[in-house]
């Protein structure tokens, strides 16, 4: 019997996904990495520019089901305790990073981004104002990562949150 038959078919597709050259790039130029999967959560950790007292990366919980049709949900995450990074210790910035990285949006449990599943609901003007960042199910998971890399590495990322 064939293994790959017991695979779900968005386990599947993400997993051809992470497998393809867009998503190996990235990881091989140090801009994301897989840290654990089970399915349909998977944790990743994307690459921080440098900031003094900051970490080099932060890491990402993302709510994969129904990939790659339905975007995924992604949370801060503190993969070494295995629960959600505390709000004092999510990136901060000036305006464009403290915008996406909010606590108060819906209790912390998905960033304001327009590739997310959760944030996307009732924003259909994001469709307009931000259609490089809408979810595409052909780019997949580099969508999503790409745009937290970027945040990451911006001249607005100022480093850890604090208090």
């Amino acid at each position: 019997m064939d293994s790959s038959l017991a695979i779900p078919p968005d386990q599947r597709a993400f997993l051809d996904d992470v497998a393809a050259g867009a998503f190996q790039l990235g990881a091989h130029l140090g801009r994301w990495r897989l840290v654990d999967q089970s399915w349909p959560i998977v944790i990743a950790e994307v690459a921080a520019a440098a900031r003094p007292g900051a970490p080099g990366g932060y890491g990402f919980r993302f709510d994969c089901s129904g990939y790659p049709q339905s975007p995924p949900t992604a949370r801060p995450w503190d993969a070494t305790a295995n629960e959600p990074l505390p709000f004092g210790r999510w990136p901060g910035g000036r305006v464009r990073v403290p915008a996406a990285f909010r606590p108060d949006w819906k209790y912390g449990s998905c960033l304001y981004l327009p590739c997310d599943r959760l944030s996307i609901e009732g924003h259909i003007n994001w469709r307009q104002e931000h259609p490089a960042q809408i979810w595409r199910p052909d780019r997949g998971l580099v969508l999503y990562l790409e745009t937290l890399h970027e945040l990451l590495n911006s001249n607005d990322y100022t480093g850890v949150r604090g208090g």
